[in-house]
């Protein structure tokens, strides 16, 4: 298991931003280079949700809740992984989890997790 630790959470007022970091200290940048990445989230009575995925050619996949306003990126040199986050909702409200893929070309990644970190969005 490879462990990924996000951090970037917190509260904000509605139509504010935040950025999310996924940091993955355990693998060298050659590996990290080689996943596919993403974050997810389950608010209160929905089902989990891939929110954004990156494959490690930089192709992208966003849940239709978020197209236009969440963006992922990655840095390669940095093995870091980005989720911003504008324009965000009392919806929006849950946790987001990290997550990596050892096929670097798939955009639905669920081989390692991390633990989460709090976003909450006040209207």
């Amino acid at each position: 298991q490879e462990r990924l630790v996000e951090s970037g959470g917190g509260l904000v007022q509605a139509g504010g931003s935040l950025r999310l970091s996924c940091a993955t200290p355990r693998i060298i940048t050659s590996v990290f280079n080689s996943r596919a990445m993403g974050w997810y989230r389950q608010a209160p009575g929905k089902e989990r949700e891939l929110v954004p995925s990156i494959t490690k050619g930089g192709n992208t996949n966003y849940a239709d809740s978020v197209k236009g306003r969440f963006t992922i990126s990655r840095d390669y040199a940095r093995k870091l992984v980005y989720l911003q986050m504008n324009s965000l909702r009392p919806e929006d409200t849950t946790v987001y989890y990290c997550a990596a893929d050892r096929d670097g070309n798939n955009a639905v990644p669920n081989d390692d997790w991390g633990q989460g970190t709090q976003v909450t969005v006040r209207g």
